[in-house]
């Protein structure tokens, strides 16, 4: 029968944190002023490891169905930023998202070479070693979040999120 140390040596390194992470998003030339890659991974205050869905494909047969795999989905990628005074960072997306299509005209970056780029994240241990590297491959802003002003938050930063679309995302144990 398993007993507590049986279960504490399963548990390698105490466990992995949630809050021990770093995202660094290289944002298109553009977009940037200076220091926005920077000032997001302080900035950034969650997001999330991807997840992974292999489709069904069901083959009937005889009055039954024959499952095998199909094709897999790809998920998009979410991050909540903290907002600053200068709003450098909502700044950033607002240009970027700007450059792929003008607000005023509709205009814009035909080549998605041009406005796609690869963003990482991070996972730590509490020594601040990477344990888990993901890269998320040809992404950019699908979204960026309304930021709610309200007189009711006294005592909160701003903050908003941005929703990305990517191809594909390797780790350091898959390609």
């Amino acid at each position: 029968m398993a007993n507590i140390n049986d279960f504490k040596s399963a548990l390698k390194g105490g466990g992995a944190r949630a809050n021990q992470y770093t995202v660094t998003m290289p944002f298109p030339g553009f977009a940037a002023v200076g220091g926005e890659t920077r000032t997001m991974s302080f900035l950034c205050t969650a997001t999330n490891l991807p997840g992974m869905t292999l489709a069904e494909i069901a083959v009937p047969f005889r009055g039954r169905n024959l499952y095998i795999a199909g094709d897999r989905t790809i998920d998009t990628w979410s991050t909540t930023i903290l907002n600053d005074t200068d709003f450098a960072i909502r700044n950033a997306f607002e240009r970027w998202m700007n450059e792929i299509n003008a607000m005023s005209d509709n205009s814009g970056l035909e080549n998605p070479a041009d406005y796609m780029v690869d963003a990482f994240v991070d996972h730590l241990d509490r020594a601040g070693q990477v344990i888990k590297a993901y890269t998320f491959r040809g992404m950019w802003p699908l979204t960026v979040a309304p930021i709610e002003l309200t007189a009711a938050e006294a005592g909160e930063v701003e903050s908003f999120e941005i929703t990305y679309r990517y191809q594909f995302f390797e780790t350091n144990t898959t390609t």
